[in-house]
């Protein structure tokens, strides 16, 4: 066995006596770090957001910020955390902590309310403070006075992206927290406002040095154990003899399970560290992405290489979630209404399944076979998503949801079309939140494949996209409503593409 432990805020410290299961969030307050709060324990607010040093896109080092609510503590075995107590500058013996810049703006500009959500808010903005490409994008034209004196502009009406700020702030980092005291004008104006970290900001040196690396962990507690292998072949190994072992990466479902319906397994077994998980490689005839690689980091190495899951990496949760979650995850659960699975059998993508005895490739459309079940054996892992290559020229994908961002899927429908000289010549369409499962609208594909793409023909094949499935009633939406959804999806698509069709 192993004692795990976690540097938090530069001091390391063991997480012992710690259950298991105990998550981040309760080992920091645990131990007086209070900052990180509770708000939801389904990482839907960003309440108990902190930062974790993580491989980097364009650094050896991100700061990445995730919800602690979610992450069990002996996940952060080994590795760095920062909370929001941590980004305070500590001065001399008496003399008050030199507020980090973007709590200093956040002070300023009025970013705090009621106090319990900024803690998380100044976690997440620091972690798009140090987005190593973030000034690249700033607009130096585009400027008034900040605190620090840096010139940047708050007025997101008159900015021409009010997504976006003239500092290269992405407010999306941000989607994942909720101020409840509706305060996110000023929460903006802050993020808007902080400046480039300086050369003497010790959290933006350390984005030049490698992150700490995995580490073998056997954590075990009350018959409860934690396990993290070093490589695939022993993880592979360890889950033939463990067929009641819970498989877990970014946990942003299982921690979800734990926490609300207080879920307690016997073993977990992490594999989001794992090497033979984290690649990502474009090849001639395809691109193979690592299941463990989280939705942020495939998002940020494909740079928008593949436009259908360009498309959808805004609307899949939060970047809080995003930061954490996995396609291996997404997949594994075998969710009807997750948001991954339309888009991969829209791009005809297959998974490679490993065991203890081997891999084999499956074609996804023939992986999910009922609620939450597919072929995936005992003791078999996704170890990888393959996309076929050359993409289909025209893609789309349209979530149907009742918020904009951060919601789970009314309907989802993804397209991917060829479309030559005016005719369709492949189609390819992946629904979810219409059946027990995702699935390919097989009917409608033949209903456009060898037709002109006119509105007469998309009319025809949105008649029988309505009938796709067997849509169900619930809270979110009717089964009336699905189904009228899947047919203004392809009318939707068809407004959207016929004049770059046409020209």
């Amino acid at each position: 066995m192993t004692e795990a432990r976690i540097t938090v805020n530069g001091k390391e410290t063991s997480i012992s006596p710690a259950a298991p299961h105990t998550t981040v969030l309760d080992f920091l307050r645990e131990r007086g770090l209070t900052g990180t709060k509770e708000g939801c324990a389904e990482g839907e607010c960003g309440a108990c957001s902190v930062l974790v040093a993580r491989p980097g896109v364009n650094k050896p080092t991100d700061w990445v910020a995730v919800n602690a609510c979610l992450v069990p503590a002996a996940a952060l075995d080994g590795q760095e955390v920062i909370t929001s107590e941590g980004l305070a500058t500590v001065g001399d013996p008496g003399t008050p902590p030199a507020l980090h810049p973007v709590q200093q703006e956040m002070a300023v500009r009025g970013g705090s309310q009621c106090g319990y959500c900024t803690p998380g808010f100044v976690c997440s903005m620091a972690a798009e403070y140090y987005r190593p490409d973030r000034c690249a994008h700033a607009d130096p034209t585009d400027g008034a006075e900040a605190h620090d004196g840096t010139e940047v502009h708050v007025d997101a009406e008159a900015h021409v992206d009010a997504e976006h700020g003239p500092n290269g702030f992405d407010l999306h980092a941000l989607s994942g927290n909720l101020c409840r005291c509706t305060g996110y004008r000023p929460i903006r104006d802050a993020a808007y406002a902080v400046g480039e970290p300086t050369d003497e900001d010790p959290l933006a040196r350390r984005r030049e040095q490698s992150p700490p690396a995995a580490v073998a962990t056997e954590y075990a507690r009350d018959d409860s154990t934690f396990l993290r292998r070093s490589t695939l072949a022993e993880t592979l190994r360890v889950l033939r003899e463990r067929p009641d072992a819970v498989v877990v990466a970014g946990s942003t479902d299982y921690g979800v399970e734990v926490n609300i319906r207080s879920r307690r397994e016997s073993c977990v077994v992490a594999i989001d560290r794992l090497p033979e998980l984290r690649e990502l490689r474009v090849e001639s005839d395809h691109i193979e992405i690592g299941a463990a690689l989280t939705l942020t980091e495939i998002e940020r190495r494909l740079d928008g290489q593949v436009p259908l899951l360009a498309e959808l990496f805004p609307q899949f949760a939060s970047r809080l979630i995003r930061n954490g979650a996995t396609l291996g995850g997404n997949l594994g659960t075998g969710s009807p209404i997750g948001d991954s699975p339309p888009v991969l059998l829209a791009l005809e993508a297959s998974l490679v399944l490993a065991d203890a005895d081997g891999e084999r490739e499956v074609p996804l459309a023939d992986y999910f076979t009922g609620y939450r079940q597919s072929v995936r054996r005992p003791g078999e892992l996704i170890r990888a998503v393959r996309i076929p290559l050359p993409l289909s020229r025209v893609a789309a994908f349209h979530k149907i949801a009742k918020r904009r961002f951060d919601d789970i899927s009314s309907v989802a429908v993804a397209f991917a079309l060829d479309i030559e000289d005016g005719t369709v010549r492949r189609a390819r369409i992946g629904l979810g939140g219409v059946a027990a499962t995702p699935i390919r609208a097989l009917a409608t594909e033949a209903a456009l494949e060898g037709r002109p793409w006119t509105a007469e023909t998309v009319e025809a094949a949105a008649r029988v996209l309505r009938g796709e499935g067997t849509p169900m009633d619930d809270h979110r939406a009717s089964s009336l409503y699905r189904s009228a959804m899947l047919g203004q999806s392809l009318r939707k698509l068809h407004a959207q593409t016929t004049e770059a069709v046409s020209s």
